[in-house]
């Protein structure tokens, strides 16, 4: 459903915290009807000239080019304080506990809380939305995925389900032993989840996550694969809190920025302190593949492992202390599906994945914006001096 202003409801379905919890007046009605727009002004890497790989876009260069695929955020602010958040990604419009789909997910590496991994793997199939949010308000909402799917008509007999919630720490710029997640935030970033252009950077889950020591976020892209291939469509989206020597498009922005070990970056305060940025290596990204091509649990894995490789991409080493994960699934569901894809015809989905990653990744750096938070504040990537190494190193025309 559009708001007023013409956006669609998968942008952003924002809870605002920064008023006391008194009567609704006209300026806070305008602020949640614009709030859809907050980082939606900076680019995307195709609106800088960036080309990763050869294989063209879907329409929307978005998860949801493959058909059925929903996207929803609930963007959680208070003050300073807290900046956090939830997104949820549904594989299709029906009741996924009844209607499951091929999954299966993938461990670079595992420093990270991933709720249901274990039954995704063992069965080899997703029967919940797929909820990323911060590392510990993992619990809440498991559980109120729990009660979304309890509640849907058809489920009144279920005693068991598999919710699964993945995270990332975003305790830099959030409080996140307030732990401020409600059941509510879960239910509206479930239930607003819609087809449709996705909000990137510094929304829903992605608020309060930092990348490469800018501000992090969700980002998302897609590859279409010509007819003669298969014409199938792959998309990826994630959630960026991650580390390491920032490349984009080849380029070494991360070192020419200085934001790397080696080149005098320090970060403000001693370390160990309050005011640390994370940018060297440690934290998380959620990676999460999407494909209409009928793959089943194995080749799921195969493609999963592909989305490591748009990761290293970036300038990622999957370092000790972070929690990099892939959750990969069709949407192509059992009952009378086709054959599945002819090994051999795998190797296309495999480009298509590890090029729609990397390009996700930038995405949710590139349309970050700035966010003061619980510790200090983390700057947007400057795009003016990203453009100019870009330029410099020949990753776009100058």
């Amino acid at each position: 459903m559009a708001t007023p202003f013409g956006l669609h409801s998968s942008l952003d379905c924002q809870r605002v915290l920064l008023f006391p919890a008194v009567k609704v007046n006209r300026l806070l009605l305008l602020f949640l009807f614009i709030a859809p727009l907050h980082g939606q002004t900076r680019p995307r890497a195709r609106d800088l000239g960036i080309t990763i790989g050869s294989i063209p876009t879907g329409p929307l260069d978005a998860i949801t080019d493959v058909a059925g695929i929903r996207v929803g955020h609930t963007t959680i602010t208070r003050g300073d304080s807290i900046n956090t958040g939830i997104t949820a990604i549904l594989p299709h419009g029906g009741n996924p506990f009844r209607d499951k789909v091929p999954a299966a997910i993938v461990v670079g590496n595992g420093f990270g809380k991933l709720a249901g991994s274990t039954q995704v793997n063992e069965l080899g199939e997703l029967e919940s939305p797929i909820v990323l949010t911060c590392t510990l308000c993992v619990p809440r909402a498991a559980d109120a995925v729990l009660t979304w799917l309890l509640n849907l008509p058809g489920n009144e007999d279920v005693r068991s389900a598999n919710p699964v919630v993945a995270e990332t720490n975003d305790g830099y710029l959030n409080d996140i032993r307030a732990r401020p997640i409600t059941e509510t935030d879960v239910l509206s970033a479930i239930n607003g989840a819609a087809s449709g252009p996705v909000a990137e950077g510094s929304v829903g889950a992605g608020r309060g996550t930092v990348a490469f020591g800018w501000k992090g976020g969700i980002g998302t892209s897609s590859r279409k694969l010509p007819a003669a291939s298969g014409g199938w469509t792959v998309g990826v989206l994630v959630q960026t809190n991650f580390g390491g020597d920032l490349l984009i498009a080849g380029a070494p922005v991360g070192r020419e920025l200085k934001r790397v070990s080696g080149t005098g970056y320090r970060v403000p305060g001693a370390p160990n302190t309050r005011s640390a940025i994370p940018a060297l290596g440690d934290g998380s990204i959620i990676m999460i593949v999407a494909t209409d091509a009928p793959l089943d649990h194995r080749q799921l894995e195969r493609v999963g492992r592909r989305a490591l490789a748009g990761l290293a991409r970036t300038g990622s080493s999957m370092s000790s202390g972070s929690g990099d994960y892939v959750i990969a699934f069709s949407t192509v569901r059992p009952s009378g599906r086709p054959t599945v894809v002819a090994e051999d015809a795998l190797s296309l989905l495999f480009q298509a994945t590890i090029d729609a990653t990397e390009e996700a990744i930038d995405n949710s750096l590139l349309r970050a914006e700035t966010v003061r938070g619980y510790r200090g504040v983390v700057r947007a990537l400057p795009i003016d001096s990203t453009v100019m190494i870009l330029k410099r190193y020949g990753a776009i025309p100058r």
